[in-house]
């Protein structure tokens, strides 16, 4: 979401619906981390880590959302289940916070984490 964007008379700024959804899909068990942590993404090498990295959201003309997560998840849990599991939490997420539907939560798992 590159611009403010308006829901009845509440103007939310750039990012926060992106942290919101971030938040949500990190409190899932099995969820490793938002966004890359691999040290070999170049977008990684010029970026700072934020809470919403991982996160792209997009409003439709029709005021539903669009959102896109990306995940590295535990070794151990069931990559199905835990995409399930983060599809749900965001939609809760944003209904509850925001006052906006999602009209699609797609769930990107970039990386397994191996306990250390």
């Amino acid at each position: 979401m590159a611009n403010d964007f308006s829901i009845d008379g509440m103007a939310l700024a750039p990012g926060v619906v992106e942290t919101i959804v971030a938040i949500a899909a990190q409190e899932v068990d099995g969820v490793a981390s938002v966004g890359s942590t691999g040290v070999g993404s170049l977008t990684s090498m010029f970026k700072t880590k934020s809470a919403a990295q991982g996160v792209e959201v997009e409003v439709t003309e029709d005021s539903k959302l669009q959102i896109a997560v990306r995940i590295d998840v535990m070794y151990g849990y069931s990559l199905p289940d835990v995409a399930a599991q983060i599809r749900n939490s965001v939609a809760e997420a944003v209904v509850s916070q925001v006052g906006l539907s999602a009209s699609r939560v797609d769930v990107y798992i970039d990386g397994i984490q191996f306990n250390k």
